[in-house]
């Protein structure tokens, strides 16, 4: 897609949002419902793509930003690595783009995710029960724009937790929050 292509469909995108606000009652616009108003506008702006940074933008032909498969994989990070520190977010990821790139594993997220057994919060459902907050979806392209915490792991695990002796024969290779990330 061309600059232009997208700057006029940002304009459109723009035009909307301005028509919908021009519809609103003036009484409605007390203090509380402008704050609201305000968190909808820029959630909404957030969602359409409008407050995207230029350098998280993809290239054309690439996934855009709020892809399914985006937001797929910032549902795993929510599901996988919620209350884990930012750079363990971008580590789960990071694991399933790695996964991505190796001839043992399928070759896209979707496929690496849906891989049976291959996380437990995809065997359990968990990854469908909670939305995925900005954090997450953050986490998300991060990873996509190339921040690899792990340094190249392909799997992860949380040592509290009951875990098949297999995955203690991986060579570890670090620690971010309460995950091992291993190849």
């Amino acid at each position: 897609m061309s600059d232009v292509e997208s700057q006029s469909k940002k304009s459109v995108k723009i035009r909307s949002v301005s028509k919908a606000l021009m519809k609103i009652p003036k009484k409605l616009l007390n203090s509380k419902a402008l704050i609201i108003l305000t968190v909808i506008i820029v959630l909404g702006a957030f969602l359409l793509g409008l407050a995207v940074p230029q350098s998280q933008v993809p290239e054309a032909g690439a996934a855009s930003p709020y892809s399914y498969e985006i937001m797929l994989l910032a549902r795993l990070i929510r599901a996988e690595a919620e209350g884990e520190p930012f750079a363990g977010q971008v580590g789960v990821a990071s694991v399933v783009l790695n996964r991505i790139r190796h001839p043992s594993f399928p070759h896209s997220i979707a496929s690496v995710i849906f891989q049976p057994h291959a996380f437990e919060s995809v065997s359990r459902g968990l990854i469908w029960r909670r939305a995925p907050a900005a954090q997450h979806i953050r986490a998300a392209l991060a990873a996509l724009n190339g921040w690899d915490p792990t340094f190249g792991a392909l799997f992860f695990w949380n040592p509290a937790k009951r875990v098949s002796p297999w995955i203690w024969t991986r060579r570890i290779i670090t620690q971010i929050g309460r995950h091992i990330f291993a190849r």
